[in-house]
């Protein structure tokens, strides 16, 4: 188990140096700059509503923060950076991401299908392991995760917006909350930690192994749920509304 192995993010930072904790990778700070490049062309070349605009805006500032801001290196550290990290992807950037830019390549079913089996395989310790240790299997699980998650929301907030359909995705919705309280539950109350390579890192930032462990899994839970519930909400009550209109 590569406990000392260096993560892709870098070495563990001491608490008081995590504020300067930038992530300069650049390879990294290239992709994104062509990312940035391209969104730009596309733009100028298709109609974009101010509200697609905000999303653009809101996607690109939470790929900063997961990848770039010292949130990266608190992910060496502690493991319930990097439970957050995992929600700031599926929850922030995945749906912003759909609302600007939206890919509807796959059914719902099917992308949620995808993004629950990816946030399941993320947790799985000897997967985990393996992000660790190398870069390519770490960069394979960050695609795994984001691309089938904005294939969900693209078809979640583009397909079918008459009230049954907006009822279905709502349910869709619904079940990868379920998966994400799941793995929230387990990491809650396993009566073990699961990732020693956080043991160092939660012992310098004042917590256990295990009390690192738990509170990840309430971040799954409270801040992993609330988007995921305000989208639903907003697409239960656009169908309610229809349905009384029709």
């Amino acid at each position: 188990m590569g406990v000392d192995a260096v993560p892709y993010c870098g070495p563990l930072i001491a608490p008081e140096s995590l504020i300067y904790a930038w992530n300069g990778d650049p390879w990294l700070l290239l992709m994104l700059a062509c990312g940035g490049v391209a969104v730009l062309w596309h733009r100028s070349r298709t109609a974009m509503s101010a509200g697609q605009d905000r999303a653009l805006l809101l996607a690109g500032i939470g790929l900063v923060v997961a990848f770039v801001s010292p949130l990266c290196a608190a992910t060496v550290a502690l493991f319930s950076a990097r439970v957050l990290h995992h929600v700031v992807l599926v929850s922030v950037v995945a749906p912003a991401l759909a609302v600007a830019l939206p890919w509807r390549a796959l059914p719902a079913a099917v992308a949620m299908g995808l993004t629950s089996v990816a946030l399941i395989l993320w947790h799985v310790p000897a997967v985990y392991d393996a992000a660790w240790t190398s870069v390519t299997a770490y960069w394979a699980m960050q695609g795994a995760l984001l691309l089938p998650a904005w294939l969900f929301w693209s078809a979640v907030l583009h397909t079918d917006q008459r009230a049954e359909g907006l009822f279905a995705h709502a349910l869709g919705i619904g079940g990868l909350a379920a998966v994400m309280g799941f793995i929230g539950a387990v990491l809650t109350f396993a009566p073990t930690g699961l990732y020693p390579q956080h043991l160092v890192g939660a012992e310098a930032f004042g917590m256990t192994l295990l009390s690192d462990q738990q509170l990840a899994g309430l971040i799954m839970w409270v801040p992993g749920f609330l988007p995921l519930a305000g989208i639903a909400f907003w697409m239960v009550r656009r169908g309610w509304k229809q349905g009384f209109t029709a």
